[in-house]
């Protein structure tokens, strides 16, 4: 009995998914997928597609191209009105993210669905977000790239050559190299770098991206000599950057500015002044306050920026080279800032503050 009423289920089962309706899968393709740059300020996304039923959904996934710990894919629903055949685009507005330096790649598609369920990914595309204000000339050296609009070839082998003595110098004193390619952007003037980015201030006139690996400098030929420092300081941060990534602590604001600093060579004649004045006045700001961002006073900001110098110069000079890479090399390991220097010199930031003003009020 059990299994006549077992097999009478089973046949009812078979007749109710027989009588079911099969929906057919529909034919859902993309015609074109396409972005379009307007830098700085946006990315302006396209896509078209057709299917046999309505379209009903459209989702837009990008990532951005940088150092870091983990891929994020971004993604944003595109509001549509369902029908058999999309045209659509998406705004990405940089002004909210305060924008991206030249030459950083995006990677996005589009993904589409219809009233049938079914799915299309358009393929994995990058957009490469460069300044095309401008027709730029390069040169290409190891892993470094520079670009340049204003100025023939000697121009821009001059900058290499001044970005190489840089890199020489800076692997000499603390042992940091490139890790990742490095782009630089040379722009004709401050005036014109300004326009390259996002709420820049009146002041900048380079600017270091070390995520993108990517530099920006103002730089004319009549103020080359200023340029090459500039390229000196903007590089420094960006190369210790690459030494010292991980995902848990930046370094001290002293050590990052006072190495870039410290490879742009001697220091400047106004620092020394306001570092001496600093000095004879007891005036010092101690190591451990240099550990937080500068003051937004000009003034203070001057003898921040000497002292951290003077303190990068000291450790240098009394210590060597390769204490100042084991220096980088912990604090990419994530430690303290106490604990790095307490781990390579044996003090922390109160010990290196009492032994480096002892030399300088000598």
């Amino acid at each position: 009995m059990f299994k006549k009423i077992l097999i009478l289920f089973m046949v009812l089962c078979l007749t109710v998914l027989a009588a079911a309706p099969v929906q057919a899968a529909s034919n859902l393709k993309a015609l074109s997928s396409s972005a379009d740059v307007s830098f700085p300020k946006s990315i302006n996304f396209k896509v078209s597609a057709q299917s046999d039923a309505q379209i009903i959904e459209a989702r837009l996934q990008y990532s951005i191209q940088a150092l870091g710990f983990a891929q994020v894919v971004n993604e944003t629903f595109v509001p549509i009105t369902p029908a058999l055949k999309l045209d659509t685009q998406w705004n990405w507005d940089l002004v909210r993210i305060g924008g991206l330096p030249p030459g950083t790649t995006i990677k996005y598609q589009w993904v589409l669905k219809d009233a049938t369920g079914n799915t299309l990914k358009t393929p994995l595309t990058d957009v490469k977000f460069d300044d095309g204000r401008y027709t730029w000339q390069s040169v290409v050296q190891d892993k470094v790239t520079i670009f340049w609009y204003q100025g023939d070839k000697s121009f821009g082998q001059t900058l290499m050559q001044a970005t190489q003595t840089a890199l020489t110098r800076l692997a000499g004193s603390t042992g940091a190299t490139v890790q990742n390619p490095v782009r630089l952007y040379i722009y004709g003037n401050s005036t014109d770098l300004q326009g390259s980015m996002i709420f820049p201030q009146d002041w900048t006139g380079g600017v270091a991206f070390p995520s993108y690996g990517c530099i920006a400098i103002g730089i004319s030929a009549s103020n080359l000599e200023w340029g090459k420092g500039a390229i000196a300081h903007e590089l420094t941060h960006l190369i210790t950057a690459q030494m010292t990534l991980n995902p848990y602590n930046d370094i001290p604001t002293w050590l990052d500015e006072g190495l870039a600093m410290y490879n742009q060579g001697p220091l400047d004649a106004s620092f020394a002044t306001n570092l001496t004045y600093a000095v004879q006045g007891n005036q010092l700001v101690s190591v451990r306050s240099l550990a937080s961002p500068f003051s937004a006073y000009s003034v203070i900001t001057t003898v921040e920026y000497a002292e951290s110098y003077s303190i990068v110069d000291y450790l240098v000079k009394n210590y060597g080279k390769d204490k100042m890479s084991a220096l980088l090399d912990t604090f990419r390991q994530g430690s303290t800032y106490d604990g790095a220097l307490q781990k390579v010199y044996g003090f922390d930031m109160d010990g290196l503050n009492s032994a480096w003003q002892a030399t300088l009020k000598k």
